[in-house]
């Protein structure tokens, strides 16, 4: 299991001597008249795929994922893309309700050294101010391609803010929020909606995405 980390650290300069096209190769590097959001991050599913303007999570944008209740899918949606990004980069988990389960994870395919885990002090635990921070921070990190919060409450302004944050950070955030916040503005470019469907599925609502959307829902098995 990694270890869990409170300030994360960027990683070091690379050698000169690995050149340009090592730095080329950096996710996070980006060059004139290439333009990085014209196809989207594939989530793993198909059918979410086919129905997302960018046929996939919009990259360097916030995204917001509401559930009625614990244990509808909502990390389950996650992993394939948790998976890819720890291949390359870091993946940050900012303050999760419960310990994530490494041998499950591994089988998947994610790569655990490449998992940095913020969890704060019992005093911080249920903090909303600070969970809010600390996510606005591993979204600006230089080596992190997807951050994750789970995070009830929030004002439009700070949800602003860690729009501005993905942007600047070039990251993918993706925020878990109970379904009852979905009625609220947010200026998050995806936000959808998770609810049990029929016959063991899950049925994913899109509620927003900029660009707009070939259809409204899909059923998967999660």
């Amino acid at each position: 299991m990694p270890q869990d980390v409170s300030n994360p650290q960027l990683p070091p300069k690379p050698d000169e001597s690995c050149g340009l096209e090592h730095l080329l190769r950096h996710g996070k590097i980006w060059r004139a008249g290439v333009n990085s959001s014209s196809k989207g991050i594939p989530t793993g599913f198909p059918a979410l795929d086919s129905l997302l303007p960018k046929n996939g999570w919009q990259r360097n944008s916030l995204t917001e994922i509401f559930t009625q209740q614990e244990g509808v899918g909502a990390l389950r949606l996650m992993l394939p893309t948790i998976a890819w990004f720890t291949q390359m980069q870091q993946v940050v988990w900012v303050c999760p309700p419960y310990v994530p389960y490494a041998p499950a994870l591994q089988a998947a395919g994610v790569v655990l050294e490449r998992m940095l885990i913020i969890e704060p002090h019992d005093d911080h635990r249920t903090d909303s101010e600070y969970i809010l921070w600390a996510f606005e921070q591993a979204l600006r990190l230089m080596d992190c391609g997807v951050a994750m919060a789970w995070i009830d409450t929030a004002q439009h302004v700070r949800l602003r803010r860690l729009q501005l944050a993905c942007e600047q950070g070039q990251t993918l955030g993706v925020m878990f929020r109970p379904e009852v916040y979905a009625v609220q503005a947010s200026p998050a470019a995806l936000r959808l909606s998770l609810v049990n469907g029929v016959d063991a599925t899950v049925e994913v609502r899109i509620l927003k995405a900029q660009g707009g959307v070939n259809a409204r829902s899909c059923q998967l098995q999660l």
